[in-house]
């Protein structure tokens, strides 16, 4: 059965927020939060494999995809303020409760947003979504910790590295066993909104902010030990951004955590969507209904 994806888009706090959504309007709510470099475009395929019993809502952050993009001298970018947006946008939606599903930049948004209100979030996905130590890998983030320690020219450019068209694309290859699974529409499609004029600045400011959420860790999972939130991680565990190990440190504060490690990388629904869609549609049937 073929699913009806809508294509809107909605004005919170000043701003245009485009979002996907699907399913019908009174089941349980899935709220998709993608990574860097992409957007909503990354739940392409996964959300008409839920939609036919979630309701399924995928915004695009600001500065990301399809959602306005102001410059960075107009709008202060950071995790804390794509947190209050994505907040502010569920309230607009009327949205009281949902699941989360968490990606890469999208888990730091994610934790924050259930810090803040733990009574709204009845359970989490976490694919490649980091929030321990374990799951970083110090290389990769050198040149983060650099710029974010001290902004010049010389480190800014390093940093900016991460968004050209070779390190994008690695993004969706490497640890991925077969590559011919892979669209390369996937990376066409970030890298054409990464050339958009501003964009690498705004991409800067939340790098120069990363670290923040490295220090808000201790918080996250004191969250996680409270409130006992059903978490089930479907995680790359080829990924060499966030390892297998961030995966398996949930247990430490959620030991009934549902921890699958699967054979693929950073961006595991562009190879293993039908994989993930049916681990997600058996742990939401248990743990939500």
């Amino acid at each position: 059965m073929m699913m009806t994806v809508h294509h809107r888009t909605v004005e919170v706090g000043g701003h245009q927020l485009f979002y996907r959504e699907a399913g019908p309007a009174d089941a349980p709510v899935l709220l998709l939060l993608h990574g860097f470099p992409t957007s909503s475009h990354m739940f392409r395929n996964l959300i008409p494999l839920l939609a036919d019993r979630y309701h399924v809502i995928a915004p695009d952050h600001l500065g990301f995809g399809y959602s306005a993009m102001p410059q960075a001298d107009e709008f202060e970018y950071s995790f804390a303020a794509l947190a209050a947006l994505t907040t502010a946008f569920t309230e607009k939606l009327g949205l009281t409760q949902y699941a989360l599903y968490v990606q890469d930049y999208g888990a730091p948004i994610a934790w924050r947003m259930a810090v803040e209100h733990p009574e709204r979030i009845t359970a989490i996905i976490t694919q490649n979504g980091n929030a321990y130590e374990d799951g970083l890998v110090e290389k990769m983030w050198a040149e983060v910790l650099a710029y974010a320690a001290d902004p010049t020219p010389e480190t800014a450019d390093a940093a900016a590295e991460m968004q050209s068209p070779a390190m994008v694309k690695w993004q969706y290859q490497h640890g991925v066993p077969d590559q011919s699974l892979l669209s390369p529409d996937a990376w066409q499609h970030d890298l054409s909104l990464l050339a958009r004029p501003g964009a690498e600045q705004v991409q800067l400011d939340l790098v120069r902010t990363y670290p923040d959420n490295f220090r808000l860790y201790p918080k996250f999972q004191e969250y996680f030990r409270t409130s006992q939130v059903p978490l089930l991680a479907a995680w790359g565990a080829n990924d060499e951004i966030f390892p297998a190990a961030g995966a398996k440190a949930f247990q430490r504060d959620l030991p009934e955590a549902e921890i699958h490690l699967l054979d693929a990388g950073h961006f595991a629904l562009e190879s293993n969507a039908a994989e993930i869609a049916d681990l997600i549609r058996d742990f939401l049937d248990r743990k939500v209904g």
